[in-house]
């Protein structure tokens, strides 16, 4: 694929958050450890809701995907940008170049509409909870899903396409730590005023919907909840979308705010330091949030964990009370015996 002026430009030179080598190297045992634990505490929320019956609900559904999301939106960027810290190399080909934006964009879209779906979620059960079982069965949440891929191909496709009319300059570096869209835009020799008004439109339409859909999920879940007589029935209701508006807020309040807040200042490391925020910083604290704020995660995590444990007084049960039978109960019973002994 070459670009829109046929110059046959072969790669661009990721300046990253400083050109002083030093401070960059600094950089990378900090964000090493911030990636890793941002992929392994999301693939762990996949595993603890796939492998735990009490969380095969729609919610979950959503939530274990809004994990793998998350992986793939922060492998996107973080892997390469560690690599060139590594290697002390700036360079990334054209392909590359191209491929990553497209990518980042397709799911950092899915982050969107998956946030959204899940404040629809959160509206049903709290708003309709006699219908919630009949209206969030597997094909809807199948639908949601699909449409969410669809709408967000589709808009990363859009974005990467108006980048690919323009006419490079030869003038290629990017003072960022992957390739955005903004950055890439700010290389053309060509007018870029059309692009940007086409980009900032098809953002405002794509992703000003599912935000508009979450304000009025969670008015709505607001009201339902003010007009609930006890205490303790509020609290309760509050409390099975607290985890998801915690992470809805640090997604549009932080991340959004700070990503459009460094529009301004295209040229300068100041951006690509922002942009930790959107692209490493949210990820890795989704799991954290919805972990230590939910009851029944933080009750499948021991559940998880507490399998292994709960099988060695059995065992050793049954080896110090010879005249029982080797049955479970039986097993079990020997067990406490042994415990009251002591």
């Amino acid at each position: 694929m070459e670009p829109g002026n046929g110059t046959g430009i072969s790669g661009f030179l990721l300046l990253g958050f400083s050109e002083e080598s030093e401070l960059q190297s600094f950089t990378f045992g900090p964000f090493l450890s911030m990636y890793l634990i941002t992929v392994l505490a999301n693939l762990l929320i996949i595993l603890i809701v796939s492998s735990d019956s009490h969380l095969h609900t729609p919610m979950y559904f959503f939530l274990s995907n809004l994990s793998f999301v998350d992986i793939c939106f922060t492998s996107t960027a973080i892997p390469k940008m560690l690599v060139n810290i590594q290697m002390q190399s700036k360079v990334i080909t054209y392909g590359s170049c191209i491929t990553q934006p497209y990518i980042f964009v397709i799911f950092s879209g899915l982050d969107i509409y998956l946030l959204a779906v899940m404040a629809y979620d959160r509206f049903v059960a709290i708003c309709h909870p006699l219908y919630y079982m009949v209206s969030m069965n597997h094909q809807l949440c199948g639908i949601l899903l699909l449409v969410s891929w669809i709408t967000s191909v589709l808009h990363s496709f859009l974005q990467t396409s108006m980048v690919l009319q323009l006419s490079l300059c030869t003038h290629m570096e990017i003072p960022h730590f992957f390739c955005e869209l903004n950055q890439m835009i700010q290389l053309a020799c060509s007018d870029a005023f059309l692009n940007n008004m086409v980009m900032y439109f098809i953002d405002m339409m794509l992703c000003g919907g599912p935000l508009a859909g979450i304000i009025y999920s969670y008015f709505k879940i607001v009201c339902s909840i003010c007009g609930i007589s006890s205490a303790q029935g509020k609290y309760k209701a509050f409390s099975t979308c607290a985890s998801h508006l915690s992470v809805v807020s640090l997604f549009f309040c932080i991340s959004l705010g700070v990503y459009f807040s460094s529009a301004a200042s295209q040229r300068s490391h100041s951006s690509a330091i922002a942009s930790v925020m959107y692209t490493l910083v949210t990820p890795m604290l989704n799991p954290f949030i919805y972990s230590l704020r939910n009851k029944e995660i933080k009750g499948a995590l021991k559940r998880f964990f507490g399998m292994a444990s709960t099988k060695g007084p059995v065992i050793l049960g049954q080896k110090k009370c010879p005249g029982l039978q080797d049955s479970k109960p039986q097993s079990q019973n020997c067990a406490s015996l042994i415990t009251l002994q002591k």
